[in-house]
Parts: structure tokens; C-alpha cells; sequence
């Protein structure tokens, strides 16, 4: 098994990954959100493998696994090699649910949890983040896997206000909530308490005193207990504990305790202990979550990029601030577009990061270089993605829309069409186009685009004509042709005589038409553009002083930083 030394972006199967590269007890907190309803709206029926409809409907997944011979020979090592409480589970499951898509995401759930926990320590935890469509079937199997005794919570996070579904004839309550699974591999897991500020109303009712002199307001607290704990059973200033009562504290610490000024005593002289506001830690957090709300609209403080199924960063800040420390490793083996390693990165977390599409990868890259400015050269490094040549040919031809999504990384553009679940093959608005850089280069603001088209086949100088009549007619800036194989003589012509893109705030020409074949571009070959550009919404900045994130930018007063600098 290859020793992992760094953070590590995984490009690929994650039960294949967690086999060949995780070692035993290597990991100390595991979250993962797996896809499971990708779009909330999106309903069918709940249906068996061979096409007949069932009599119950639920929310299905729009990245659901289907009951296949890969689900078929799963369920069989489960039953043939798992334990006996997993075989019995996944056994009766079947039997109860069918041989159907639930069944199979499941069979396909169950596999990857028990290598989950073979990688987590013995004080490790994991949390697996669901909604109500599944979360009663992975509880089961949860137990099964982990044991009844290490299910520490289930978190009810609220994530969206109310929804009006009755305007829209829907017969039930509203569905505003996800649910966080928390279990541990023993009891000696880790756990820091986290806590909320106390509610206004319990400020005022039970903090009411106001200190002299300093102002600090406090509540008085009884100063006797129940049980006796050695020197407690004494008069203190002509006054005795109540019949069948102890001073909480000996002689000795409230001699302490009075020097400090810490007691305060009411007309018939019983002393109370002054508990100040300013040192109360607040309310220990409960397992009901609705203080962190969904991410709104196009961006809530530069956090929103774009992503379908994206969690607010404070909601793992949490996860991880709870069930780890400082310099702890984080594993989410379903890392879509990085919040979980976005916020291991911002707490000081060592991170491993799995996904099984380029989509993925890409716009997780992005996000460490908005927010942390690395790269993979410098902190982390990315296994599965192709280095060289013939493993770029491979993956063109095994998927030729990761291979797509791919080689836009490798400029830095945004897929059109694309999905979080890697299953779309529809084009954007630009017919033709595969992506989309945006670029500033004057003080208006308004974005200026590079539209992109990769070719994985054959190519042909009709293609550069048909990329330049887009080119003009969606009014773009610049055109850019990404090809495997080597561009034709009349190719590298038709592009040179599209003429020139000007850059009036960089006082510049650009080649309308570009070309680059993949090995051109995995040798450090970069788009020819205005430096200034984006592509998914950026991920805000963890340190101030970025001159690029501002909302208008003098070109002419920025020293321009390379394409190859910005990835």
C-alpha cells in the first residue's frame, strides 16, 4: 500500500482509492456526503430493475448506483466476506427492499463504510451526511458496521428556510432538513465541546447583577451541594449549609474565593458565587443545528460557487473543530467541489480528498488557489490524473466527457452543461462550446469571455471555422481549440488569419483563434489571454491584500501574473 506523505487529491473510484492507498487506522475523522438526492425538486418512482413501477414513491437520486452485476457481486463479497452482523443486515435489506436502485446504493454504501472504518483510529469519527430519504436504511447499516453503542448523534441540521410546497398542491410539511450520522470506532474518540452565544433572553433574566466599579454583570450561583467532598461541613461567617446540604467548595478555596471577590452575599448573609457573563462559554451545542443556513442566491460572502449539492464551509468548520485537532488527517472520500477540504486547509488539518469526476478535481484546485494561494506543486499533490500523454489518450478514450472536463482544467475554464454527477452531455447556449474563461481587463467591470472547445477525435480545419463564426456571433474575445491529436497546416492558417483580440486596459493584441494540442498544454503551454479571469465563482480569499479580487481593477497598475501562476 502506498504511504500517503502529503494532502492528496484522489481522482477516481474511492473504494478502489481507500483500498490501494489508505492505510489502517491512518484517519482521524471522516466526513462524507454522499449523492443522494442531488436535486431536491427532482422525483420519481421508486422502480425495480426490470422497468415495473413499485406501489410507494420516494425522492430518488439522480446519482444513484442501479442494481447491475457490480451491485450483484458487492452484495455477494458482503454476504461471503463481510461479518456475521453485516451479512445478516445486507441480507435482510435485500429481502425487504428488492433488487432495485435503493438496494443497489446500499450494497455500494455498506462496502465503503466498512473501509471507512478500517482507515479511521481508534479515536476517530466519522459523520455521514444524508437527508430523510435514506437516512433510516444507512443508520441500519451503520449499526451493523460500526455497532449500536458507537452511534453518538443524529444531527438534525436546518438547511433552508420554509418551503411553500402547498402552493404547489404538495400534501405534506414542509422538508427543510439533512442528517448528519455521527459514530465513533470506541469511546475514546476525540470530541471538543463547541458552543453558541446565550440567548438575549437568558442574559437578561439570569444575569442581572452589574458589578460596581467594573460593570461586568453576573448571576449568583449556590454555593452549596448535595454530597459532601472533605472539608465542607462548616460555618461560614455565622451562616451553615441547609439541613441535608455542603458547601460546594472547602474552607480553604472560599477563603480563596472571598480574597478574589468572587462571593456575593444577600440581606441575611448567605453567600452566592458571582458568575460573570464575560466568562460563560455560552450554550453547549445540542444536536439540532439551525443556526447555519444554506447558501442563498449566487454567493454569500464569497462562497458560493456554483455547485449543486455545495455545504456552507461553517457547517464542516464545525464537523472538524468537534471531532479532530490541530494537524489531525480528514478524509471525505465524495469531496465534490471541497468544502470539507477547504475547511481542513483554514483549521489546520492535514486532508485527503476523493472524487470520481475531473469536474471535481478541477474546481477543487481552483478553490485552494482562491482561497490559500497553493497549488499542487507546493502543498498537496493530485493522483489519477493524467501526466502524460498516453494516459490522457486512455482517459479520452474510457469517458470522453472526464476526458472534457479534464483538459478545461488544464486552462482553467468552466465546463458548460456540466453536473455535479458527471452525467451530462448536453452543450451550453453556445452550441459547440465546451467552456467558458471570463477575464476584466478594463475598470468596468464586465466580464469578457474566452470561449473553449476541446476535441478528443479527429480534427480538421472546418473545426477552427466553425469555432470562429461562435466566436463572432456570441461576441466572445478569444477563441481556444483544445485537441489530442496534432492540428492540420491549414488549421494553424485559418486560426492565424482570425486576427487579434485588443486588450485596451492591457494595451495588447491576442490571438483570436488559439490552438493547443494536450501535449502542449500538460508541457506548461498556456492560454494567450488578459491575466485577469475567472471561471467558477472564486472562493474568497483567507487572507487580504489580493489585488485580483477587487470589484474594479486598474489592468494598467497590476504587474501581470501568468496563466500557468494562476492555476
Amino acid at each position: 500500500m502506498t504511504r500517503i506523505t502529503k494532502n492528496t487529491l484522489f481522482y477516481g473510484d474511492n473504494l478502489k482509492i481507500l483500498r490501494e492507498y489508505i492505510a489502517d487506522e491512518s484517519v482521524d475523522l471522516v466526513y462524507l456526503d454522499p449523492p443522494f438526492n442531488s436535486k431536491r425538486t427532482y422525483n420519481v418512482l421508486y422502480k425495480e430493475e426490470n422497468g415495473r413501477e413499485s406501489e410507494a414513491q420516494i425522492a430518488a437520486f439522480e446519482d444513484t448506483w442501479h442494481w447491475d452485476k457490480t451491485a450483484e457481486a458487492i452484495y455477494h463479497e458482503l454476504i461471503n466476506e463481510g461479518s456475521p452482523e453485516v451479512a445478516q443486515m445486507i441480507g435482510a435489506l435485500r429481502q425487504f427492499i428488492g433488487s432495485n436502485q435503493m438496494m443497489a446504493y446500499l450494497v455500494m454504501m455498506a462496502v465503503r463504510l466498512i473501509e471507512l472504518k478500517r482507515v479511521l483510529k481508534n479515536t476517530g469519527s466519522l459523520y455521514l451526511h444524508c437527508d430523510p430519504t435514506a437516512s433510516h436504511y444507512l443508520k441500519i447499516v451503520l449499526d451493523s458496521i460500526f455497532g449500536v453503542k458507537n452511534c453518538i448523534n443524529e444531527v438534525i441540521w436546518k438547511r433552508s428556510d420554509a418551503h411553500s410546497d402547498a402552493k404547489q398542491g404538495a400534501k405534506h410539511f414542509g422538508r427543510i432538513h439533512d442528517v448528519l450520522l455521527f459514530y465513533v470506532k470506541s469511546n475514546s474518540h476525540i470530541f471538543n465541546p463547541q458552543y453558541l452565544p446565550l440567548p438575549e433572553t437568558t442574559v437578561d433574566k439570569w444575569y442581572r447583577n452589574v458589578e460596581e466599579g467594573t460593570g461586568r454583570r453576573y448571576n449568583k450561583a449556590d454555593l452549596t451541594a448535595a454530597k459532601p467532598g472533605g472539608d465542607t461541613l462548616y460555618e461560614w461567617k455565622g451562616i451553615k449549609p441547609p439541613p441535608g446540604r455542603y458547601w460546594a467548595y472547602s474552607r480553604e478555596k472560599m477563603k480563596e474565593l472571598e480574597e478574589k471577590g468572587r462571593i456575593v452575599y444577600s440581606k441575611s448573609g448567605r453567600p452566592y458565587m458571582k458568575r460573570y457573563l464575560d466568562e460563560s462559554k455560552g450554550v453547549q451545542m445540542q444536536d439540532l443545528w439551525v443556526d447555519i443556513s444554506m447558501l442563498r442566491g449566487i454567493h454569500r460572502k464569497g462562497e458560493r460557487l456554483g455547485y449543486p449539492t455545495q455545504k456552507p464551509i461553517s457547517l464542516l468548520e464545525r464537523i472538524i473543530t468537534s471531532s479532530s485537532n490541530e494537524g489531525d488527517l480528514v478524509l471525505d472520500p465524495f469531496c465534490g467541489c471541497g468544502t470539507t477540504i477547504a475547511a481542513a486547509q483554514k483549521l489546520n488539518r492535514r486532508w485527503i480528498g476523493i472524487d470520481i469526476t475531473h469536474l471535481s478535481i478541477a474546481l477543487l484546485k481552483y478553490r485552494l488557489k482562491d482561497m490559500f494561494e497553493i497549488t499542487q506543486h507546493d502543498e498537496y499533490q493530485v493522483i489519477g490524473e493524467p501526466v502524460v500523454l498516453g494516459a490522457a489518450k486512455q482517459l479520452a478514450k474510457d469517458n470522453r466527457y472526464q476526458f472534457q472536463w479534464w483538459a478545461l482544467s488544464l486552462v482553467r475554464a468552466k465546463p458548460l452543461g456540466a453536473t455535479s454527477g458527471g452525467k451530462t452531455g448536453k452543450k451550453g447556449k453556445d452550441k459547440g462550446i465546451d467552456g467558458v474563461i471570463f477575464f476584466i481587463d478594463d475598470d468596468s467591470g464586465k466580464p469578457k469571455r474566452v470561449l473553449v472547445q476541446v476535441k478528443s477525435g479527429k480534427v480538421k480545419s472546418p473545426d477552427i471555422r466553425d469555432l470562429r463564426g461562435t466566436v463572432e456571433r456570441e461576441k466572445a474575445a478569444i477563441g481556444v481549440f483544445i485537441t489530442l491529436e496534432s492540428p492540420t497546416k491549414d488549421m494553424k492558417t485559418e486560426a492565424v488569419s482570425s486576427g487579434f483580440y485588443h486588450s485596451d486596459g492591457w494595451e495588447q493584441d491576442y490571438p483570436k483563434i488559439q490552438i493547443f494540442t494536450i501535449k502542449e498544454l500538460l508541457d506548461g503551454k498556456t492560454v494567450d489571454m488578459p491575466p485577469l479571469h475567472a471561471t467558477f465563482k472564486r472562493a474568497k480569499k483567507e487572507r487580504k491584500g489580493d489585488p485580483t479580487v477587487r470589484k474594479h481593477i486598474d489592468p494598467k497598475k497590476l504587474e501581470a501574473p501568468t496563466q500557468r501562476d494562476l492555476l
